[in-house]
């Protein structure tokens, strides 16, 4: 029912985007974008904070506009920044923790922009390369560990923001093209090809880029960091060749293709092997 339901009103979402973009296409082009860049789910409500963010220290940090929070468990001066993904908040390491903090280094996870107690309405991969960036200017991380768009949002950083104090990268079912997920987006809304490209010259007004061009594994072919990258075969979210897309322009990374864990990609022998990456000299 739920299925039918939520096939029911994306349809109809689309049919009121698709007529509109005739009479008012801005209007089509700002609601289209809207539900594009709005999570639904991910926002800790009432403050009430999960068990695993309860025990860090908090900081709130002020960036155009702002707010985004950030959430410490000290240790050593070496700093492991974690990123999570779409709908989503920083309580999603929790498995992830259990193996990090023994390597006695400082962690550090953020709340996305609109997410979790951060501010905001919109998420996107350059937002979110824009906190990463106020961040590493603050903390100096030397590890960057992201999950789904925050392992895409990591790529886009180190595109912009070029970073040589940064020594490894761990991507877990991260997505690297921007133009599969617009497409994705505009297949279940039923859009039609005016308001595609009522986005996608949006999307270059924005962001300075064009959409054909907006793909991690092409800023990959610079990098110079170490990176693990991880993409399970039944990752139903984000497909497989994402990763090995990625796996095949990194020159310094190694690619581990896991089966079963599908998009979450928790898994007890994964974390381990990051562990082990992360300690490594």
């Amino acid at each position: 029912m739920k299925k039918i339901q939520y096939f029911l009103i994306t349809k109809s979402v689309g049919i009121y985007i698709n007529l509109i973009s005739y009479f008012h296409p801005e209007k089509a082009k700002k609601i289209a974008y809207d539900i594009f860049s709005q999570p639904r789910k991910g926002k800790i409500k009432n403050g009430k904070l999960p068990k695993t963010l309860q025990n860090a220290q908090q900081e709130t940090l002020h960036y155009d506009g702002e707010d985004f929070q950030t959430y410490i468990w000290q240790g050593s001066e070496e700093i492991i920044l974690l990123l999570h993904g779409w709908e989503s908040n920083a309580s999603r390491w929790k498995k992830l923790l259990n193996h990090l903090k023994p390597l006695g280094k400082t962690i550090i996870a953020i709340d996305a922009p609109a997410h979790g107690l951060s501010s905001g309405k919109e998420f996107n991969a350059p937002r979110y390369a824009e906190f990463i960036h106020v961040l590493a200017q603050k903390y100096n991380p030397k590890t960057l560990i992201g999950h789904s768009i925050g392992g895409a949002a990591i790529t886009y950083y180190l595109h912009k923001f070029p970073n040589d104090h940064i020594d490894k990268i761990v991507l877990l079912g991260a997505p690297s093209s921007f133009k599969k997920i617009s497409d994705n987006f505009i297949n279940i809304l039923s859009l039609n090809n005016r308001v595609k490209g009522l986005l996608e010259n949006y999307y270059q007004q924005k962001f300075d880029i064009h959409i054909n061009d907006f793909a991690g594994h092409l800023f990959a072919e610079k990098f110079t960091q170490k990176a693990i990258i991880a993409h399970d075969i039944q990752d139903n979210v984000i497909l497989v060749e994402e990763g090995r897309m990625y796996a095949s322009a990194w020159k310094n990374s190694t690619y581990i293709e896991t089966q079963g864990l599908g998009h979450s990609m928790h898994d007890k022998a994964l974390y381990q092997k990051i562990s082990h990456f992360i300690a490594e000299a």
